[in-house]
């Protein structure tokens, strides 16, 4: 076999096992360092849904208010124009046209400031307590 040949399996066979180990190696070592994997049963807690320590208040059926929701859209939004600033930076790596690269990205991020002030100004940010009935 060609040598490059060789090392590209050598690249690939390293890459294969650091993927394996990152994908599986989380789940080994907790199953290692782990006090019991039936800690709910010891504290006679498996009747509960969620086991955090705490005692469940209340049905888990509630109504969530339409103002998560609008945060998760608006996070979801900003964090894909986000991330299209990363290829438009290496893409306007020219040095000729610095200004009109400069401007061009300041508009987007302009505009992108326009959409968080209509929603400040929607009233998307604020929050408004919510009380529950103990049952």
């Amino acid at each position: 076999m060609d040598q490059h040949v060789l090392t590209n399996i050598i690249y690939v066979t390293i890459f294969l096992v650091g993927a394996l180990l990152f994908g599986f190696g989380p789940i080994i070592i907790v199953k290692l360092l782990s006090p019991s994997s039936h800690t709910r049963n010891i504290s006679n807690k498996s009747g509960q849904f969620i086991e955090c320590g705490m005692e469940p208040i209340g049905s888990a059926w509630i109504r969530f208010g339409i103002i998560y929701y609008l945060y998760a859209l608006i996070f979801l939004a900003f964090d894909v124009d986000i991330l299209f600033l990363f290829p438009v930076a290496v893409a306007y790596n020219s040095p000729e046209f610095v200004c009109r690269d400069f401007v061009e990205v300041f508009l987007f991020v302009t505009i992108l400031s326009l959409a968080i002030v209509y929603a400040w100004v929607k009233g998307v940010f604020t929050w408004k307590r919510k009380t529950y009935r103990h049952q």
